[in-house]
């Protein structure tokens, strides 16, 4: 088997993990959710008992923990799928350098391959340093899409560098920028699971007042949103906003500064390779674009007092930006930067 079978298969089956990572840690974080709603239930009966003892304390409901075998069975293959994925994910990618002869970064195709490892990794991080298990759905499933497309749209064979890309630039320049880039995906899926739990909560909201209010309007929107309401129960599984947005805040600043990095080496590159630090480039407009997309958000999630759905929104335009960078701007315009 040589270097291109080999990264092939690899990747192929990280691809596959990836999946049955999404399926179990989504399954996972159903079953979580239907044990937090079960607990609700218990607490006030606990709370009451609770009162009822000399010296006793009041159970809180975050006492009612999630029952072991919900935690031991899904979570641990979830997390063992996860990882040898990304073992898989990274073999496949040391195999496309083995075969290229460079660093496996100069193409949409290896970059896909590579951020997607860096994806699961930061979460494996992450993981191991407090539970996020909830993240697990999104961030695997990001990662099988982007192996899958990778694998099956843009894989391209293996060439020469370019004389620009012959420089050790292109080590430090693009490995940051895709390690930047798998935090953001990271940050991006706890800011998505942020809004929505944000607005189930405020549809939950509205349901228990229109239980006590008298306004036809409220209770007719009630009965037309039930349906949803139960589709979406999943999210109970879910922390609360302001734990998600903290999260996802700290990843997000983390991002940011290895995105600073990028476009600051991205500019001393560009003066030894062109002569110039800048050149109104459609790629070096748009990492300026993200660069202060995401300088606002933090902006205004520090200073400006933004907090909740207008800082995650922000937030969410800075990973949109991120994504038609690497897509529309390198599929659709013409530059100094069109190696793919």
């Amino acid at each position: 088997m040589n270097a291109q079978e080999l990264s092939w298969y690899a990747l192929w089956g990280a691809a596959a993990l990836y999946a049955i990572a999404m399926v179990v840690s989504s399954i996972h974080l159903s079953r979580v959710a239907d044990a937090k709603a079960a607990a609700k239930g218990k607490v006030p009966a606990a709370v009451g008992a609770a009162r009822s003892r000399e010296g006793s304390a009041p159970v809180s409901s975050a006492s009612a923990a999630v029952p072991p075998a919900v935690r031991s069975q899904a979570t641990g293959i979830a997390r063992s799928t996860t990882l040898v994925g990304a073992i898989l994910n990274g073999v496949g990618v040391a195999a496309r350098g083995v075969e290229a002869g460079h660093a496996p970064w100069s193409t949409m195709y290896e970059y896909t391959i590579t951020g997607s490892f860096v994806a699961a990794v930061v979460f494996l991080i992450v993981q191991s340093r407090r539970d996020v298990s909830y993240l697990a759905p999104g961030v695997t499933g990001f990662a099988t899409i982007a192996l899958g497309i990778g694998l099956t749209t843009l894989y391209q064979e293996s060439t020469g560098l370019q004389p620009a890309l012959q420089s050790f630039w292109l080590v430090i320049h693009v490995s940051i920028a895709i390690i930047s880039t798998g935090v953001f995906i990271v940050a991006a899926v706890a800011t998505v699971l942020q809004l929505m739990r944000d607005y189930r909560g405020e549809e939950l909201a509205v349901v228990a007042e229109a239980r006590h209010a008298a306004a036809r309007l409220v209770r007719r929107w009630r009965n037309a949103n039930v349906g949803t309401l139960k589709r979406w129960k999943w999210l109970e599984g879910v922390p609360e906003p302001a734990t998600l947005e903290a999260l996802a805040f700290r990843l997000h600043a983390v991002g940011f500064v290895l995105w600073t990095f990028t476009v600051m080496a991205g500019a001393v590159w560009a003066e030894h390779a062109w002569g110039r630090y800048w050149g109104w480039d459609p790629k070096e407009v748009w990492s300026f674009v993200i660069w202060v997309i995401y300088a606002a958000y933090l902006h205004a999630r520090t200073t400006q007092g933004w907090a909740g759905r207008r800082s995650a929104v922000l937030a969410l335009a800075g990973f949109v930006a991120l994504i038609m960078n690497f897509t529309v701007v390198n599929l659709y315009f013409q530059g100094m930067h069109t190696y793919a």
